[in-house]
């Protein structure tokens, strides 16, 4: 992180914490927000902000927002559409080629989440738009981030649904799709630490769902390193999960899966471990990163 953008997070750090924008326009939504975000004063003081969805733009006065609607040629995301299953899109969006549509997001997303820190650093990150399509054109849903390259080994940084869209299996449709780009990659990978309260049960229930429709399927032996293969999931995220559905046992030094049919069904009978959203990977359009390329770019 460059000085001057240092500096901008630790200024914004320090402001008060007091939540002046009790609700934004995006779209056909009116949303009241949960949290403080850090957008510029005379912006953050409005009791109310209206935000493009399609560009993302911020506006303290309704009628600028809707001249600005009159005049706006953007109708999906930047960058490039990676997925389109009926009417479910994907963008992938670089943080260096757009940086303002990627800080306006990280100022949106703040509205909504309480730990997240990161605003105007977008550079080093990808962003993953969730959209609904119609006539229209794309209306966000909800995005996750992942550091570009990761030395810790995260698939993903941040993730947020928007209100309007929560509780309908879009969070999970998220999760599943950045395993789904660790799978292509061949790499193990685990959400950034720390998760929101929402993201661990998130998390907790995608986890669990993907491994008991393994454990129900599979006819044979399994090992903790088996299903981290399969899945992309780490190995310490399976234990943990495995642990918490009692399936799992310390013997001779190691975790051994102990499952019983009968439990592995009893537990996807469960209303926790709802069927997410598939992904179909033959609508999937994306190749990982050339490891060369990136350090060219350097």
């Amino acid at each position: 992180m460059d000085p001057t953008t240092a500096a901008l997070e630790k200024e914004h750090e320090a402001i008060t914490k007091v939540k002046y924008i009790d609700k934004v326009q995006i779209g056909k939504y009116e949303i009241d927000t949960w949290y403080f975000s850090p957008y510029p004063e005379e912006y953050g003081k409005q009791s109310k902000l209206w935000v493009c969805e399609y560009c993302l733009k911020y506006m303290r006065l309704e009628k600028s927002f809707r001249y600005h609607q009159g005049q706006c040629t953007w109708r999906h995301p930047p960058g490039k559409e990676i997925y389109r299953r009926g009417t479910i899109s994907v963008f992938e969006v670089d943080g260096r080629d757009h940086k303002i549509y990627c800080q306006n997001i990280c100022l949106l997303a703040k509205l909504f989440l309480d730990h997240k820190t990161l605003y105007f650093d977008v550079e080093p990150f990808l962003f993953y738009i969730l959209t609904e399509v119609d006539r229209h054109g794309c209306h966000m849903v909800g995005y996750f981030s992942k550091e570009k390259e990761s030395p810790d080994g995260n698939n993903l940084a941040c993730i947020l649904t928007l209100p309007p869209f929560q509780r309908k299996g879009h969070g999970k449709f998220l999760i599943a799709f950045s395993y789904e780009l660790s799978k292509m990659e061949g790499l193990v990978g685990s959400p950034e630490k720390p998760l929101s309260d929402l993201g661990k049960l998130s998390y907790r229930s995608y986890w669990s769902w993907v491994l008991l429709e393994i454990l129900r399927d599979f006819r044979g032996t399994l090992s903790i390193k088996d299903l981290s293969e399969m899945t992309s999931i780490t190995q310490t995220d399976i234990i943990q999960t495995l642990q918490s559905l009692n399936m799992v046992k310390y013997w001779k030094g190691q975790h051994v899966i102990c499952v019983t049919p009968k439990l592995v069904e009893e537990h996807l009978k469960s209303a926790q471990y709802k069927r997410p959203i598939t992904i179909d990977t033959s609508c999937l359009r994306w190749e990982p990163p050339k490891k060369g390329m990136k350090a060219a770019k350097k």
